[in-house]
């Protein structure tokens, strides 16, 4: 009998956790996780798995999607865009209802349940922590990778799932190629995840439903306010987000800025969303705020059995920033938002993929490429 086919995976985070619960379902598969923080654990904000990621899970087996009730994700009854600025104040710009549009629309999950589940059945021994990535040598039939720690590990198959720090992409680009390293957005974030009750008495009732749960997002000129449910709807995630263009291509990672600071970005906004920002936010003298990263368009992804991802989600990247862009009030249009019509349907190309066709389109790639070797 041959030998398991051996795979590494570069990164713990809830892609390469997705991926490793995917492929330990196969036998022929030796497959280990690689995290170079001392334990497998996310921070940061919740996430939407949207209808397109639930597709690829219901592909997966039915196991996966019942990782996302145990992980406590509240499924979104609709996503609502809202005016919060100038003429229209409280106004929807756009809304999609799952009872309108006949299909799933996104569930929020809390990133570390999640990431709890998507490991819980990985036995101990194909879970590796304090494992930083320093190099890679590729030989004839086989990888070395080699650890911050002194350590080695081979394998035959290298997939990076190790984000905006990747050394992975690093070897497939080689390090003085400009798609290489990741550059600022300029924009950044503050969010905060507050008990169900106490959300809901700063951000109104109606707006915080258990029994009706959407996604708001409030767009303003130069800032923007999300909010949705989390956690079997006991969790509420409030979100500002801004852009600081100084920043825009520097190496600063976070910045301080004070509750005042926030305040007067919100000054116009309406008085719900003052209050919510006030008693969300501006109980604290200062927060610390994250700017946003993002990889340039890259040559290639895959150098041999070295791989990080499809060219599909650059398309996502790029999409993103300018989605992000018309949200703070900063596109073509500015903050007369009644204008972005079109706002929903920069979305289509994600989340109306076959996935099942996307499936076998990969899968034969790889009969051609295995036929063609032999």
């Amino acid at each position: 009998m041959s030998r398991p086919i051996r795979i590494a995976i570069s990164g713990g985070g809830l892609a390469g956790a997705s991926l490793m619960f995917a492929l330990l379902q196969y036998p022929h598969l030796d497959v280990h996780i690689f995290e170079s923080a001392s334990a497998f654990r996310e921070a940061g904000m919740a996430i939407g798995v949207t209808r397109n990621a639930q597709a690829a899970l219901d592909l997966i087996g039915p196991r996966a999607p019942e990782l996302l009730k145990l992980a406590g994700a509240v499924p979104m009854r609709g996503v609502r865009f809202m005016i919060a600025q100038r003429d229209g104040q409280g106004e929807v710009i756009n809304e999609v209802d799952d009872v309108k549009a006949g299909k799933r629309l996104t569930s929020i999950v809390h990133r570390a349940a999640y990431l709890q589940q998507l490991l819980a059945d990985v036995p101990e021994d194909r879970l590796h922590a304090s494992k930083k990535l320093s190099s890679i040598d590729q030989h004839p039939g086989f990888i070395t990778l080699h650890f911050t720690d002194g350590t080695t590990h081979e394998c035959d198959i290298l997939i990076g799932a190790d984000g905006i720090h990747s050394t992975v992409r690093k070897f497939i680009l080689g390090e003085n190629d400009p798609a290489a390293s990741p550059r600022n957005t300029g924009f950044w974030a503050v969010m905060t995840i507050q008990p169900y009750e106490k959300a809901r008495a700063s951000i109104g009732q109606g707006l915080v439903d258990s029994n009706d749960a959407r996604e708001y997002s409030w767009v303003g000129n130069g800032s923007y306010i999300m909010h949705n449910l989390l956690s079997d709807g006991q969790l509420v995630q409030f979100l500002i987000c801004s852009s600081d263009h100084e920043a825009e291509s520097s190496d600063r990672w976070q910045r301080t800025i004070s509750a005042d600071e926030i305040k007067q970005l919100y000054i116009d906004y309406p008085s719900h969303l003052r209050q919510a920002v006030e008693e969300l936010l501006g109980q604290e003298p200062e927060h610390k705020a994250i700017y946003l990263w993002e990889h340039p368009p890259a040559r290639t992804y895959v150098s041999g059995p070295i791989c990080v991802r499809r060219p599909r989600t650059q398309r996502i990247v790029e999409s993103s920033r300018g989605t992000g862009t018309m949200l703070i009030g900063k596109g073509e249009t500015g903050v007369e938002m009644k204008r972005l019509g079109n706002l929903l349907p920069r979305w289509d190309f994600i989340l109306d993929i076959d996935m099942l066709e996307h499936r076998n389109e990969a899968i034969q790639k790889m009969q051609n490429e295995l036929a063609a070797s032999t």
